[in-house]
């Protein structure tokens, strides 16, 4: 196994380190056009979703941020049991952390959502809240969040760090693969409230308005860019405790 202390080392002092990067400075200005734009350009006008449907902005950029950066999790995996290389597996364990995150803002949000649009008990054309509890997009998306859950359990079980590495590795992999079946696969066979049930939502320029799209793919971008930033402090600092570990 690689050892830490190959790694360069991090100075903190160093003014290199702390100088924004181009891309920070992109994400920060992308976020706040996402925000700003997303609550003040114009938007369709539908009927059920009203001005909720500025949550599209959050709600759904999120999780395409959140399959990014478990994409990019999952690639460290495989480098991991390629090379044996342990920060290919802190690699692997923060992105998927930042994704978890990601990926539970982005349910609550479209949980909020659902309530406003999808159940009113002043309107009987509405669904039941029993029928929004059933309905197979959030129960996918539970499932698909609480296997990540079990990652991290599961990393926390392990006393040994190539152990630890090796088996955090391939139940890695096993999480990605169970992403597909409970969020794209499964949901759409069954009858379902949520909407894009045919087609690619999002990815076809005819699903989301003109209008809409100003916003939304600079929103997906900046949200992913925020999750590599946060994820690449969280590596720098297990980097440093785990140097710090192996020193004493």
């Amino acid at each position: 196994m690689e050892r830490l202390d190959e790694e360069p080392n991090f100075d903190p002092s160093n003014n290199g380190c702390m100088r924004l990067a181009w891309w920070k400075l992109l994400t920060i200005a992308l976020l706040f056009y996402a925000v700003i734009g997303g609550f003040l350009l114009p938007v369709p006008a539908l009927t059920q979703l009203g001005e909720s449907i500025r949550n599209l902005y959050f709600h759904v950029c999120m999780w395409f941020a959140m399959m990014i950066l478990f994409t990019v999790s999952i690639i460290q995996s495989i480098k991991y049991l390629n090379n044996k290389s342990i920060i290919h597996d802190i690699k692997a364990k923060e992105y998927a952390a930042v994704g978890s995150f990601l990926g539970i803002l982005g349910y609550s949000t479209g949980a909020i959502w659902a309530s406003y649009t999808w159940a009113d008990p002043n309107n009987p054309a509405y669904a039941s809240l029993g029928s929004i509890m059933r309905e197979p997009k959030l129960i996918g998306a539970a499932l698909a969040l609480l296997v990540y859950g079990a990652y991290f359990i599961l990393r926390s079980s392990i006393t040994y760090m190539d152990q630890r590495a090796r088996v955090s590795a391939v139940y890695n992999i096993f999480a990605y693969a169970m992403l597909f079946p409970t969020i794209w696969i499964i949901p759409r066979l069954l009858p379902s409230l949520h909407p894009g049930q045919e087609g690619n939502p999002a990815l076809n320029f005819n699903d989301i308005d003109a209008r809409m799209r100003m916003v939304f793919y600079p929103a997906v971008i900046g949200w992913t860019l925020l999750g590599a930033w946060i994820a690449g402090l969280k590596i720098r600092l297990e980097i440093i405790k785990e140097k710090k570990i192996s020193n004493v």
